[in-house]
């Protein structure tokens, strides 16, 4: 009896055993479906080579990891992102450029197939690690492919339990660095569309002339969206009757039909700005009138200035809004004012409906800043706590040249930045 018992006690020993096992299969590959799940939940390149380095750790318990990308060539690294490096362990290794791909991380780009390394400075490819980095003794390499290539090579090092890498191990990174190449040919490719998009929107907005005696800086920066083309759109231009005619627009929608609505609204205003020397709600009533008998332009919204040759009083801001978020005046004794005033409906409602015109004087050396609401938009704050905070950035920058200036607010936004936004800053002629 007593030996039976003992059999008996080492089969549910082993039962038990393998239970566990079942147990941490079963977690692991939840770990690793949560893992793939995380990993292709971002569309930013750099956000996603970072978390496949830092799910591949988790997966596997490792101290250490690091993704090295290949450069064209195949032959060495061109990037190397690393995590679990201590504050202290980074700035041990200051000054010392990251691995290109010899020693033991060569033999993988070399050799792509799964590495597991017990004693790294025993493997025969090991040229030994530089001054500063922290003891390292296992490894676990496996390849990226991405499209059927090489995309680079995902490292691992020291197990936290101070065991070497197993099977399992190797396993779990290996189905994880799968779906590491699909998530990173997602990024690759939505960064083709913004970056394609964000060109092509470029290449719709003018290049602002030669304003003087004003003058002007405009900047434009994509949507975080991918492919999104956006309808902002912004001019400037100085007229026969020396004013200078300043505008900004949205037009609604974020595709290819509102950019070239956009690029078809900017042009037509420019040809009425120089055939009528009218007041700005006039030109706005005409581009109107225009784009709604000669083709299918969005609702857009649109506020358009002329700055009009300086009289007893100074420059006279003569503007008219389309629905449009108001000027902002900064002046040079540093105060910063939203120019609010009746506004008029946006362009492509109703061209019949009167439009207000409104005027304010300006002194030398004014700003007038125009700009569309994805400077301002964020869903978490009210557009006057928005609007209060782009006029504290305003202030604080208007000293600097118009370039800088419009950089900085595009830079440093109130806004969540999920829409475009142009901004048009307009400078008058400072004393002489």
């Amino acid at each position: 009896m007593p030996g039976l018992r003992l059999n008996l006690d080492e089969q549910l020993e082993g039962i038990a055993q393998q239970l566990r096992s079942l147990a941490r299969a079963k977690d692991r590959l939840q770990g690793l479906l949560s893992a793939v799940l995380e990993i292709g939940g971002d569309l930013d390149l750099p956000t996603v080579l970072h978390r496949i380095v830092t799910t591949a750790m988790d997966l596997a318990g490792a101290r250490y990891g690091a993704l090295g990308v290949l450069a064209p060539s195949g032959d060495h690294l061109q990037q190397f992102i690393t995590a679990g490096l201590t504050d202290e362990e980074r700035a041990a290794l200051g000054g010392i450029d990251f691995p290109h791909g010899r020693g033991v991380l060569g033999h993988l780009i070399h050799h792509p197939e799964p590495l597991r390394v017990t004693d790294i400075p025993s493997h025969p490819a090991s040229v030994g690690f530089p001054p500063g980095h922290p003891p390292m003794r296992t490894l676990l390499g496996v390849a990226i492919t991405v499209r059927g290539e090489i995309y680079g090579d995902l490292y691992l090092s020291e197990r936290r339990d101070g065991r070497p890498f197993d099977e399992d191990d190797e396993s779990v990174v290996r189905a994880l660095a799968g779906a590491a190449g699909i998530a990173i040919e997602n990024a690759r490719l939505f960064g083709y569309m913004r970056d394609s998009a964000e060109q092509f929107q470029r290449l719709l907005l003018p290049t602002l002339p030669d304003l003087t005696p004003f003058s002007g800086a405009a900047v434009y920066r994509a949507a975080a969206e991918p492919a999104s083309v956006g309808g902002d759109w912004y001019d400037a231009v100085v007229l026969p009757d020396q004013a200078c005619a300043a505008v900004i627009g949205d037009v609604v929608g974020h595709d290819l039909h509102a950019a070239a609505a956009m690029a078809q609204a900017r042009n037509m205003l420019r040809a009425l700005l120089y055939d009528r020397q009218t007041p700005p709600s006039e030109v706005l009533t005409k581009l109107d009138h225009t784009v709604h008998a000669i083709t299918d332009l969005p609702v857009t919204t649109a506020c358009l200035v002329r700055i009009e040759p300086p009289s007893t009083d100074g420059w006279t801001l003569h503007w008219s809004t389309a629905g449009h978020l108001p000027p902002l005046i900064l002046t040079p004794d540093g105060t910063a004012r939203y120019l609010h005033a009746e506004p008029g409906i946006p362009l492509g409602v109703d061209p019949d409906i009167h439009r207000p015109d409104h005027t304010h004087q300006l002194p030398p050396g004014a700003i007038v800043l125009l700009f569309s609401d994805g400077l301002v938009e964020h869903p978490d704050h009210p557009i006057d706590d928005r609007l209060r905070a782009l006029a504290e950035l305003a202030a604080a920058h208007a000293t600097q040249p118009l370039d800088a200036l419009v950089h900085a607010l595009a830079d440093h936004h109130p806004s969540d930045g999920h829409d475009d936004m142009a901004i048009l800053a307009i400078r008058t002629p400072r004393e002489e």
